[in-house]
């Protein structure tokens, strides 16, 4: 039996995530860390309502798996500081708070093109995070690359929107990718609980 901490649930991908760990018989306990209250109630369900920047070790005692789902847009987050802070400062402080606290597998939502040598921000962004959290020494670490995602959000995109009406048209490998199907990937990485660093590409994940 599991116990497993999720950030990032309020999101497109943490939503589905939610769901499917709370459904999963081999997890005792979903700790979830959050600025807002999910909604959700479950016997196996740890929610704490926090602020993010606070997180410590305590948090994530007896957890042994992190999944991280944390991010936002640069229309929501209103700079560049802002928007690096949620995608890449909190997810590496929950790294390494989860592995002083003994959490040996790191799941992480990342995006199709991430790399620190890009010259966009956002995939620079994305790739300095998955460099950093590969250099924070866990045992078992797994890296989704989704492409554009599809499903209800809070806030739309709208290249997002356009990629959804046009997906068929694109390669697989750029195909516009369901979160659930991601958040599936992720769960079966967990279950699997293999060493070594694992990237899910999003052809990968998609599924008929």
């Amino acid at each position: 039996m599991r116990n497993v901490l999720l950030l990032g649930a309020t999101g497109l991908v943490g939503r589905e995530l939610l769901t499917i760990l709370l459904d999963d018989a081999s997890i005792a306990r979903v700790r979830v860390l959050a600025r807002r209250a999910t909604g959700t109630t479950h016997p196996k369900l740890d929610e704490r309502v926090i602020d993010l920047d606070a997180m410590d070790a305590t948090h994530f005692a007896g957890i042994d798996q992190i999944f991280c789902a944390l991010g936002t847009t640069m229309r929501v987050a209103g700079s560049k500081e802002a928007f690096r802070r949620v995608d890449h400062d909190l997810p590496i402080v929950a790294a390494r708070r989860g592995l002083e606290a003994g959490a040996h597998h790191y799941l992480l939502v990342s995006a199709l093109g991430a790399t620190r040598d890009s010259r966009i921000f956002y995939n620079r962004v994305k790739g300095d995070v998955e460099a950093d959290l590969i250099a924070a020494g866990y045992p078992s670490i797994t890296i989704a690359r989704p492409s554009f995602l599809v499903g209800a959000r809070e806030h739309s995109r709208l290249g997002e929107r356009i990629a959804a009406r046009l997906g068929w048209l694109m390669p697989l490998r750029i195909r516009p990718i369901a979160a659930h199907h991601v958040a599936l990937a992720l769960a079966d990485a967990a279950h699997t609980d293999a060493p070594g660093v694992r990237v899910l590409e999003s052809k990968e994940m998609q599924r008929r």
